[in-house]
């Protein structure tokens, strides 16, 4: 037990005293949570959208930036996975199930009350899509890419403890490995939990809704709650098997299987509409970026609980997950160039989610307009009830069960490998009690949220967790600008200008 760290008891009574009170008083918990969430999204709306788009532009800025030379480890190393095993892997760690879960009903709704324009007209579809594409573009990416890169270069580069307090240590100094450092590594671990469990519950709760429509399951607590006790035992075997054996093999699958279905969809769905839609909608994305990321409607409050709803929620929900993802894709991209990884994570998944988005919401949007009003389903059946209107529609909802079962274990099985690391003082082979815990741990979260307020109990508590942890965002690029630019002075990585051509008489 002499691996174990404070925060690892610390966050562990955390955890388990908003466990008990979940049990204890549901519906004051969701009153309680439900109150935090709008104080901090109605008073700090503005500070959400300000700091992730700083958090894009900085993300941007070292892609051109000299130090995109510098090496994630020892200037001679190499990658530790290939390109498509490493994309795998973050891809399924950062937004495996949300995609699932979202795919076609966040278009459907924004489609059905949009941001702006009138409902179910072709502006609002554009908007439907324009507006789903930014909440899981760039500005996603880079909040998973501005810790994942700080984390790989301190530990990687400087030989820091794997740990989110050792990357602050330029601005902090030596205070990291005290009572400051804890508080921070507290922070980053809860965060973490909240954020994984919150996705567990979406996944869950899509998994149910999936068996009512194939088999005629009910849709209820007790069924969620055997879902996530299987599936706790399923991904609890995988993170017991290590990581380049059981995340290694899941990722790959994931990825096999995600291909599948939005090809499948593809295929039988609107395709010319999908790629039509697919191209318009990134040009409307371009166009309209500035505008998107700074909106936030003070003078109408109609528009304004919008952006609360959406936009506020997703940054949120990327900010609570950031530990999570950030610390795994760190410990996958060693030896990668920093140019090289920010293209890799900023640039990628997000046309990969673009791309899935234009399959899933066009043929939802069409199949709304088709005279089926999806918004009677709840949300975890919009995509059963989609596939329903295709031939196929029990192999599609398989392969989507199937596809979000894997996600589920691979997302919980990083997370228990990543807050061990975090728990256990940066170590990259956390014991599995440790783990074990964890994975407790983020299931119990699920169903308490599940059992206090459903997916409105999970949104709220996943706004409250973030809110914190977005500070130590913010200084965490103070820090990183900080020791990049020491290091850029030492190698002399600047611009060289071209020599200019000799006159010739």
């Amino acid at each position: 037990m002499k691996k174990i760290s404070s925060v690892f008891w610390i966050t562990v009574a955390i955890v388990l005293a908003a466990v008990v009170f979940g049990v204890a008083a549901p519906e004051s918990f969701e009153t309680v949570t439900g109150k935090v969430q709008s104080f901090i999204t109605s008073t700090f709306g503005w500070y959400y959208l300000i700091l992730v788009t700083i958090i894009v532009i900085f993300c941007v800025f070292l892609i051109f930036s000299p130090v995109g030379a510098i090496r994630l480890g020892k200037p001679d190393e190499k990658p530790e996975y290939t390109k498509t095993t490493w994309f795998a892997m973050l891809f399924s760690a950062g937004m495996g199930i949300g995609l699932v879960f979202w795919g076609s009903a966040e278009p459907v709704f924004h489609y059905s009350a949009p941001p702006l324009a009138d409902p179910l007209t072709a502006q609002a579809n554009k908007e439907a899509m324009r507006f789903t594409f930014f909440h899981w573009g760039i500005h996603a990416w880079g909040i998973y890419a501005i810790v994942a890169l700080a984390l790989a270069y301190f530990k990687f580069r400087k030989d820091e403890p794997g740990l989110i307090s050792a990357t602050l240590r330029p601005v902090f100094g030596n205070k990291v490995d005290g009572p400051l450092g804890t508080i921070i590594d507290v922070l980053a671990v809860f965060a973490t939990v909240v954020g994984v469990a919150t996705t567990l519950g979406f996944g869950a709760a899509q998994i149910n809704g999936g068996l009512s429509f194939l088999f005629g399951v009910p849709i209820n607590f007790t069924v969620q709650f055997i879902i996530i006790a299987a599936v706790t035992v399923l991904f609890m075997i995988s993170a017991w098997s290590g990581l380049s054996k059981g995340i290694k093999y899941l990722s790959n699958t994931n990825m096999v299987l995600a291909i599948a279905l939005v090809l499948l969809m593809f295929f039988v769905g609107p395709t010319i509409l999908i790629l039509n839609l697919f191209t318009d909608s990134i040009g409307g994305y371009i166009q309209n970026f500035a505008q998107m990321s700074f909106r936030i409607a003070p003078l109408n409050e109609e528009h304004r609980a919008w952006i609360n709803d959406w936009t506020i929620f997703y940054w949120a929900w990327w900010i609570s997950w950031s530990p999570f993802v950030g610390i795994f894709i760190a410990r996958v991209s060693r030896g990668r160039t920093i140019r090289e990884f920010m293209i890799g994570v900023l640039l990628l998944p997000a046309l990969v989610s673009f791309f899935w988005f234009a399959v899933f919401g066009t043929t939802g949007i069409e199949v709304q307009n088709s005279g089926v009003d999806l918004t009677q389903f709840k949300t975890e059946e919009i995509l059963f009830a989609i596939f329903n209107e295709f031939p196929m529609s029990s192999v599609l909802s398989l392969v989507a069960i199937v596809l979000i079962s894997t996600f589920f274990i691979t997302s919980a099985d990083s997370a228990t490998f990543v807050l061990g690391m975090q728990t256990t003082y940066g170590s990259l082979t956390p014991p599995n009690s440790v783990k074990l815990t964890w994975g407790i741990a983020q299931s119990s979260v699920a169903l308490i949220l599940l059992y206090s307020g459903g997916l409105q109990a999970l949104q709220n508590a996943l706004i409250a967790a973030a809110f914190p942890f977005s500070f130590i965002m913010a200084l965490m690029m103070v820090s990183l600008y900080r020791a990049l630019t020491k290091e850029k002075k030492e190698l002399g990585l600047y611009f060289k200008p071209k020599p200019k051509k000799p006159k010739v008489d």
